[in-house]
C-alpha cells in the first residue's frame, strides 16, 4: 500500500467491536473495584493525563494498521493512545477473567490496567484489538491504580517487536507515550517506593482471550458464559474449524494446544524467559502475552528466572516452561470439560500437545546445530556440558556456526578445537581440563555427523544462523534504554528498536551489541532479576 492510500487521520480506522457486541457486559457503569458476576467485560474510560509525549513507535505495527507515518507522529495519536481522547469508532473496556497464579487459583483478575480501546478491521480483513496498558484504573485493578511506569513500558514495547522480529508468536505494540506524570512504585516490595515517570503502551494483537478467560466462569459455575464466549472465540479467531460443536470443541482445544507448544518451542529456541506463566498470561491463540518481569538467558541456566517472586521455588524457571505449559493446559481442559463432559477427547488434545512439543523440540535442535535430521546424543550431551561452566547461550551458537570443521583434523588437541568458542565463556578459569576434554569430545562427534551428513559448513553457518539470533534484548540493553530515557533522551530505545528489526542478520556496525552481558550488570536490578512491579 503507498503512502498515498493509507489512512491519514485515526477517525478513518474501520472498527468493528463485536466482543463487546456479541458478549455481555456488566450492567455496573461505575469504575469501582468489584467482583464482576455474569458479563466478559467492563466499559471503563481510559483516565486522561497531564502531558501525553510520544517516546517511540512500530512502523510495522503502524503498516498492519494501514496508517500513515504522519499519522502516528501527530498530536492526536499522542492523545489518543495515551488515553487523552477517543477516536470516531472506539468504545473502551476491560475484559474480566481469572486464573491460576504460581500454581494456585487467585479468582477474579481481570484487565486491572489495560483498557481496550475496540477492534480494527485492517484492509486486508485482519482484526487487530488496540490495547491501552498503564492508561488507569479499571473494576479490576484490586488495590494497585492501573498506571505503568517508563521502565516496564520501554521493556515491553521493545521486546513484543524483538520477539516478532525473531519468529516468536507475540502481540504486539504499536507505540509508546509519556504522561507526563509520576507513578509512585516499590520496585522490589521491599519498603522502598519512589516516583517514576508514568507510560503508556498501545498493544496490539488479534485477540487478548486468555486461558483464565474460560476458567473464570467454570469456576463460577456459569457454563451458558462458559459456552457463549467459546463460540463467540471459534467464531471469530477460529472460524476454519466450523460452527461450534462438542467435535470442534475438541478440535479447537487440540489447536490451542499445538499453538501453545509451538510458542514454547520458540522461547527455548532464543532463550527467552517469561517469568510469569500464570493462566491468566496465556494467550489462546499461542502468542507471548504480557511481557513483565521476563529475562534473556545469557548464561545458559535451565535454572534460571528473572523473577524475584519465584527466587525460591523457581515454577517458572527456563527449564521448566514447556512442563508449566502443559500444566496450564491441564487448567484449561478443566475449565472447559462442561462443554464436551467427556475426559477422554480432553487428554488426547493434551498428548497433542506433548507430541507437539516433542516434535517441534527435536526438529529446532536440529536447526539450532545445522543438521539435517535431530542427534538425540548430540543434542543431550550438549545441554549438559553447556551449564557446567558460564557459557553465553546466544554467542555459542553463533560462534558454533562460524567454525571452519570442512577440513578440520580429529585429532587436534581440545585447546584448538575450543579456541575458536572463547568468547562465549565469562569466566574462561572455569574451563578445566576434564571441561575442555568433554567439549572437545562433543566437537569430534558433532564433526562425524556432519561428515556423515555431507553437510558443507557454508551450507551448516546459512542454517544455523537463520535460527540463532546475533541479537537478542539482552536484559542490561533494556536497561541501558531506559536509564536514558529516564532523563529525557529516548535514542537508544530508536537504535534498538532497529537493531532488533534483523536479529539474525550481522550488523558489522552493531557488534557492541553482540557481546556478552557486562559485568556491571550481573547483579544490578534489572539487569538480572525483576519483579511483577510496573
Amino acid at each position: 500500500m503507498n503512502s498515498q492510500s493509507k489512512i491519514t487521520h485515526l477517525d478513518a480506522l474501520a472498527f468493528d467491536n463485536r466482543f463487546i457486541r456479541e458478549l455481555p457486559g456488566d450492567p455496573e457503569t461505575l469504575n469501582n473495584r468489584r467482583q464482576v458476576i455474569g458479563a466478559c467485560y467492563s466499559r471503563v474510560l481510559p483516565a486522561k493525563v497531564a502531558k501525553p509525549k510520544m517516546v517511540a513507535y512500530s512502523r510495522e505495527v503502524a503498516e498492519q494498521l494501514d496508517l500513515a507515518p504522519e499519522t502516528c507522529e501527530s498530536d492526536h495519536f499522542t492523545e489518543v493512545f495515551t488515553g487523552n481522547r477517543l477516536s470516531a469508532g472506539m468504545e473502551p473496556y476491560a475484559a474480566c477473567y481469572g486464573g491460576h497464579q504460581f500454581g494456585n487459583w487467585a479468582g477474579q483478575l481481570g484487565d486491572g490496567r489495560a483498557i481496550n480501546l475496540g477492534e480494527v478491521l485492517n484492509r486486508q480483513g485482519q482484526r487487530w484489538v488496540l490495547q491501552l496498558k498503564g492508561a488507569g484504573p479499571t473494576p479490576y485493578s484490586r488495590t494497585a491504580d492501573g498506571l505503568a511506569v517508563l521502565r516496564s513500558s520501554v521493556r515491553e514495547f521493545l521486546c513484543s517487536e524483538a520477539m516478532h522480529h525473531l519468529g516468536v508468536p507475540t502481540t504486539r505494540a504499536l507505540s509508546l507515550t509519556l504522561t507526563g506524570e509520576s507513578v509512585i512504585r516499590d520496585m522490589f516490595y521491599n519498603g522502598n517506593p519512589k516516583a517514576e515517570p508514568g507510560a503508556v503502551v498501545c498493544r496490539v494483537a488479534p485477540s487478548f482471550t486468555r486461558f483464565g478467560s474460560f476458567q473464570i466462569f467454570a469456576a463460577r459455575g456459569d457454563i451458558p458464559l462458559l459456552k457463549k464466549l467459546t463460540d463467540y472465540t471459534i467464531r471469530t479467531d477460529f472460524p476454519h474449524l466450523g460452527e461450534p460443536s462438542p467435535a470442534v470443541y475438541q478440535a479447537w482445544f487440540e489447536e490451542v494446544c499445538r499453538r501453545t507448544a509451538e510458542m514454547i518451542v520458540h522461547w527455548q529456541r532464543v532463550g527467552f524467559v517469561h517469568g510469569v506463566m500464570n493462566t491468566d498470561n496465556m494467550s489462546i491463540l499461542g502468542l507471548t502475552i504480557d511481557y513483565g518481569p521476563y529475562g534473556w538467558l545469557e548464561n545458559y541456566d535451565p535454572d534460571w528466572t528473572p523473577n524475584t517472586t519465584d527466587a525460591s521455588m523457581r515454577r517458572y524457571r527456563f527449564g521448566n516452561q514447556p512442563q508449566i505449559a502443559f500444566w496450564n493446559l491441564v487448567q484449561l481442559a478443566n475449565a472447559i470439560y462442561p462443554l464436551i463432559e467427556q475426559v477422554e477427547p480432553l487428554q488426547q488434545a493434551i498428548n497433542v500437545y506433548a507430541e507437539s512439543f516433542e516434535q517441534g523440540w527435536q526438529d529446532m535442535m536440529a536447526k539450532k546445530l545445522g543438521l539435517s535430521a535431530f542427534d538425540d546424543e548430540l543434542s543431550t550431551e550438549l545441554l549438559a556440558i553447556l551449564p557446567l561452566v558460564e557459557t553465553d547461550m546466544t554467542i555459542f551458537y553463533r560462534k558454533l556456526a562460524m567454525l571452519e570443521l570442512d577440513n578440520k583434523p580429529l585429532d587436534d588437541m581440545d585447546e584448538v578445537l575450543i579456541m575458536p568458542l572463547m568468547e562465549a565463556y565469562y569466566v574462561p578459569e572455569q574451563l578445566t581440563a576434564d571441561y575442555k576434554k568433554r567439549m572437545g569430545d562433543w566437537l569430534r562427534n558433532y564433526m562425524r555427523r556432519l561428515r556423515e551428513e555431507g553437510i558443507s559448513d557454508q551450507a551448516r553457518r546459512v542454517r544455523m544462523n537463520a535460527v540463532n539470533p546475533k541479537y537478542v534484548l539482552r536484559n542490561y540493553m533494556a536497561q541501558l534504554a531506559i536509564d536514558k530515557a529516564e532523563s529525557g533522551d529516548y535514542s537508544m530505545i530508536d537504535e534498538l528498536l532497529e537493531l532488533l528489526r534483523r536479529p539474525y542478520d550481522e550488523q558489522t556496525d552493531k557488534e557492541a551489541f553482540a557481546v556478552k552481558r557486562p559485568d556491571w550488570a550481573r547483579q544490578r536490578a534489572g539487569c538480572s532479576m525483576l519483579s511483577c512491579s510496573s
